[in-house]
């Protein structure tokens, strides 16, 4: 022990990050669509070898609530076959990104557009899992599946079996709010696999009539991808597709390492590292048919507060899923799919940063309404054209805000020129206002525009104010003298 001074540290922590991904892990692969043992197969990857690899010491990565919807969407779109080349090829664009040393820009990304794209996430989620929750099926898009919520509702009051299901979901969902504050269960349980198992009990027991995971087996369920389905990577909607994957499990991922970075004082992540781990981790998920994976913050805090301190209790974490997988399959069988879909709606529903929304309107308005658009735009539209929408509205935010220019006019009391001084940033955006403002000057007197109280000036901007006051002249027969 004195070798590995961290070892009962590690391996105590691995088996509660162990218990807290096997709901997670499979109730992610339900909600997708997908057999569930691909998610745990996700898991078992991001445990030996995502965890095995340099970037971050202490987070953990496998199957995320976070690409639910895309995935969703891509295998009803593409089918099932296909999905392991976009993982695939998101992967390897992944170890590219890390490889050029991209991994620390994605700290440049607006806090409010991130959150905003997990809180589109939570909607859409929650929307979707409620169908589950309750034994129905789910119209399918974002805005379907909420329009169709008060059918739902009335379809499920008429039915015994949505009725059964819905007070099994209800009570998980109960179970993991309340489980916490009982700290001492919370410490020797983690709260999601103590509400999966007291649902699970409760329905073997009962011989309750609700549906249950179906199992097909670990190497069944593994669908590497044809040649056919790599030929699809050419098409346009794929490669937006793959893009998109790319680009949200790298942006969660990293985002995530930020925040354990703050739960810990060890050593802080390598973002370009992280990510190209991330990348070998989804290249092999692509090989092997599986989830994309990304760091997941529930897993990696838990890790992290079940005192962690190497890299070890991650990999470990891989090796509990991957036994379980193999000796345990058929206790997946038994687990009711509303408890999984409870799982997801609390965690859809922790997504959404309401705590944080009032003080963010109070001290930044224009990142809160950046927060809100890109959250309705995943809902309405859809999860890559809904974050493109948030991060140009945030571009242009901050373009508007650091856009500050006016002038400064002296009027002299005796004759002579107009003094006019601008100061500032001027740029198109700024455009109608400085020209209102120079339209507004006596028409009767000499101008004299100094322009040297500017910090920048764009092109837009200096092509209107020499065509100002070319036309000033010609019009007003008066001297403009521009001054820089």
């Amino acid at each position: 022990m004195k070798r590995f001074p961290f070892l009962r540290a590690d391996f105590t922590a691995s088996l509660v990050v162990f218990l807290v991904a096997v709901p997670l892990c499979v109730g992610v692969a339900v909600a997708c669509g997908v057999p569930a043992e691909l998610g745990l197969v996700t898991g078992i990857v991001g445990g030996l070898v995502t965890g095995l690899l340099p970037g971050s010491s202490l987070q953990v990565s496998g199957p995320a609530a976070g690409l639910t919807v895309l995935v969703f969407e891509a295998v009803k779109e593409y089918g099932l076959g296909a999905l392991g080349a976009l993982v695939l090829a998101a992967g390897i664009l992944q170890l590219a990104m890390g490889a050029l040393k991209l991994g620390r820009w994605f700290r440049a990304i607006s806090v409010a557009v991130v959150q905003g794209m997990l809180a589109g996430i939570g909607l859409v989620l929650i929307a979707g899992q409620l169908y589950a929750l309750m034994d129905a099926k789910a119209p399918g898009s974002g805005l379907a599946n909420i329009g169709a919520l008060p059918r739902l509702v009335m379809d499920t009051a008429r039915s015994g079996t949505g009725l059964t299901a819905l007070a099994i979901g209800a009570g998980t969902v109960a179970v993991l709010v309340l489980w916490p504050r009982w700290r001492r269960g919370a410490r020797v349980l983690p709260a999601p696999l103590a509400a999966v198992a007291l649902a699970t009990t409760s329905v073997w027991v009962l011989d309750l009539p609700v549906a249950r995971v179906e199992v097909s087996g670990l190497l069944d369920a593994i669908q590497p991808p044809g040649l056919a389905d790599i030929g699809r990577l050419t098409e346009l909607g794929v490669l937006g597709t793959v893009l998109a994957f790319a680009l949200i499990a790298s942006a969660e991922s990293l985002f995530s390492a930020a925040a354990v970075d703050r739960l810990h004082d060890g050593a802080r992540t390598d973002y370009d590292r992280e990510l190209m781990a991330q990348g070998a981790g989804n290249t092999l998920c692509g090989v092997l048919g599986a989830l994309p994976m990304t760091a997941v913050i529930v897993r990696s805090a838990a890790n992290v507060q079940a005192g962690a301190r190497t890299k070890a209790s991650r990999v470990l974490h891989g090796v509990w899923l991957l036994l379980f997988a193999a000796a345990f399959p058929a206790a997946l069988g038994v687990v009711p799919i509303a408890a999984l879909a409870g799982v997801l709606v609390h965690a859809g529903w922790k997504l959404i940063p309401l705590r944080e929304l009032r003080p963010l309107w109070r001290a930044h308005r224009g990142e809160a309404v950046v927060l809100c658009v890109t959250a309705l735009a995943i809902v309405t539209v859809n999860m890559f054209e809904g974050v493109l929408i948030g991060l140009l509205l945030a571009v242009a935010k901050t373009a508007w805000e650091t856009s500050q220019a006016h002038l400064e006019v002296h009027i002299p009391s005796v004759p002579g020129p107009v003094q006019v001084r601008a100061v500032g940033n001027a740029t198109f955006l700024r455009l109608p206002k400085l020209l209102d403002q120079l339209e507004a000057l006596p028409a009767d007197r000499d101008v004299e525009l100094d322009l040297s109280g500017l910090r920048h000036v764009d092109h837009a901007c200096q092509a209107a104010l020499e065509n100002w006051a070319e036309q000033h002249r010609r019009s007003r027969s008066r001297a403009v003298e521009l001054v820089s």
